[in-house]
């Protein structure tokens, strides 16, 4: 078997569709007959909530980066044949305050995995929008960074941040960390503003700009308060087509 990639979906702004992506795309690649396996390590736990689970399960992220748990005492299965979840918590964002303090904070995601996770092709960690000690775990346990951006006038405004530190975390703790691409989402293809920003942006980013662009779409909107995937609730719609075209993109890639 290959080796498996580790992708951090990052941006430090919100609601520029990490959450939607991480399921979708997780998803999306399970039904291409993929072992995959995401990680909720944002406190807000939309992920988990998103596969229709609440945070309150014992048995979650914090507790396998606390070490009380193993990643397979933690890992769950969702509906999604293929796909399996390490629950959020929202005590994730205490826990980030009082690790600030640990000696090799940055590597407390990397012991939590243990290479533990090698009988799974793809793990997608679903990252807090900020570029706080979470952030850096990821980036630091991640193989790849994919990063979505958001079709809107200030896209790559910010941008800049995030790249600077992928390039600090490549040179202090994770020398392999590359950039596996950079996805539009909240796509508009009637808005002039909207086709401008992609040009900007592939325009800037190159052949690093996926090729798909995830468009504003009810049924990706409505999905969550489902608990399901846009797979599972309407696979016939543009969200979901869209996220399985994401999907043969990263696999080619």
């Amino acid at each position: 078997m290959n080796e498996t990639s580790i992708i951090a979906v990052a941006n430090q702004k919100g609601g520029v569709g990490k959450t939607t992506t991480v399921i979708n795309l997780g998803a999306s690649l399970a039904m291409n007959n993929k072992e995959i396996l995401i990680i909720d390590f944002d406190p807000q736990a939309n992920t988990t909530s998103g596969f229709g689970m609440d945070d309150e399960r014992e048995k979650n992220v914090c507790s396998l980066i606390l070490g009380k748990h193993s990643l397979e005492e933690v890992v769950v299965q969702t509906e999604v044949e293929g796909l399996s979840l390490v629950q959020g918590s929202r005590d994730l964002a205490g826990i980030e305050i009082e690790l600030a303090g640990a000696d090799e904070r940055e590597y407390i995601l990397v012991e939590a995995l243990e290479k533990k996770v090698d009988r799974f092709d793809y793990v997608l960690i679903d990252c807090p929008p900020s570029l706080g000690l979470l952030t850096i775990n990821a980036l630091v346990a991640a193989t790849e960074v994919l990063i979505t951006l958001q079709s809107e006038y200030y896209a790559l405004e910010g941008l800049s941040h995030l790249m600077n530190t992928i390039r600090n975390i490549r040179k202090r703790w994770n020398a392999d960390l590359s950039i596996n691409g950079v996805v539009l989402t909240m796509f508009d293809g009637r808005l002039k503003l909207s086709r401008e920003v992609a040009e900007d942006v592939k325009e800037h980013l190159g052949s690093m700009l996926y090729k798909t662009c995830i468009p504003r779409n009810v049924k990706l909107s409505e999905a969550p308060s489902y608990g399901m995937p846009a797979l599972l609730y309407d696979a016939r719609s543009k969200g979901a087509a869209s996220y399985l075209n994401l999907a043969k993109e990263v696999l080619q890639r």
